[in-house]
């Protein structure tokens, strides 16, 4: 097996995996989640815009026209609270659709956050013993190299805390 290979086997395996994860959290989502994710889907796509807009176009051409009786004369009451009855429903769907689509990639990130924690320690772990292994040999290391620093385990409140004062910082020099 060769390098490109074993790469593509492993982004598949990746691929696989992340398909799953996606499957189980569809698979955990309740009835209602499930309902309101199927009508944002539809509220969401062109074909429902489009086909609202035909469907007003119409309603106020006839209205305006009198090609047929005049059932909502303008200003077209009756079709601004049809609108509104829409948006009353269609706004609280909506949300509930995207607070669940939240609570899934605030889940994938923590999982990310972790998976990288992880890694971190591990490769923590590997120059610990790869440095080990030089001091045995008696490979020196370049001292100005700024390696040293790979030596010490990251900090992730301490990151989080730079990550804050510099976007205060930033948000303070650059007023909207």
């Amino acid at each position: 097996m060769n390098a490109k290979d074993s790469l593509e086997t492993l982004t598949q395996r990746n691929v696989e995996t992340i398909a799953k994860i996606e499957a189980a959290s569809r698979s955990l989502r309740t009835r209602g989640e499930r309902i309101a994710d199927m009508i944002a889907l539809c509220i969401g796509s062109w074909a429902f815009i489009l086909t609202q807009a035909v469907l007003l176009a119409v309603w106020m051409i006839l209205n305006l026209t009198g090609w047929l009786r005049h059932w909502d004369p303008y200003p077209f009451i009756l079709l601004n609270l049809a609108l509104s009855f829409q948006a009353a429903f269609a706004g609280p769907v909506l949300m509930m659709s995207q607070n669940r689509q939240s609570r899934f990639i605030e889940r994938r990130n923590q999982l990310d956050l972790q998976i990288n924690l992880l890694a971190e320690q591990e490769n923590t772990e590997t120059l610990r013993l790869l440095r080990l292994l030089c001091d045995k040999a008696g490979i020196g290391r370049d001292q100005s190299s700024g390696m040293q620093m790979l030596d010490e385990e990251t900090q992730p409140d301490a990151l989080m805390r730079q990550i804050a004062k510099t976007s205060q910082d930033q948000a303070a020099s650059n007023p909207p």
